[in-house]
């Protein structure tokens, strides 16, 4: 099955919880208001489609020129293995300015292998305060 990839203006709160499901990726899918504050801030948004279904996106953060913090990389489990993540990582690069924008994430412990197995560069100078909830 051909998958098309694009830089969308937005994701929909439907698309984007289904898809959150369907990964597996950890997100407060059942606080609608704020999966949808999530979205209206967010500015980049790079998704992976099939049939014109949604099975998975990046979504970002960026200024495009200088950082973009990539906060939601979600796959439907039916769709991984097909190298739609680290695809959607390549694109949601392109996008955010390629070479001259440093693209970083923080991953689920879950998936740590599958960032290593890309060859994604690990940093280990990065610091944060964790969300409460």
């Amino acid at each position: 099955m051909s998958t098309v990839y694009a830089v969308e203006d937005f994701l929909t709160a439907d698309e984007f919880i289904d898809v959150c499901k369907k990964s597996g990726l950890g997100r407060p899918v059942d606080d609608r208001a704020r999966v949808e504050r999530m979205l209206k801030h967010s500015n980049l948004y790079v998704t992976a489609r099939q049939d014109g279904k949604l099975v998975g996106f990046a979504r970002s953060l960026t200024d495009f020129c200088w950082c973009c913090y990539l906060s939601d990389l979600a796959v439907d489990k039916a769709c991984q293995g097909q190298g739609i993540g680290k695809r959607l990582i390549e694109e949601t690069r392109k996008a955010a300015g390629g070479e001259i924008t440093t693209t970083l994430l923080l991953s689920a412990p879950g998936a740590l292998t599958f960032y290593q197995g890309i060859k994604m560069p690990q940093l280990d100078n990065c610091f944060a305060y964790r969300r409460a909830k």
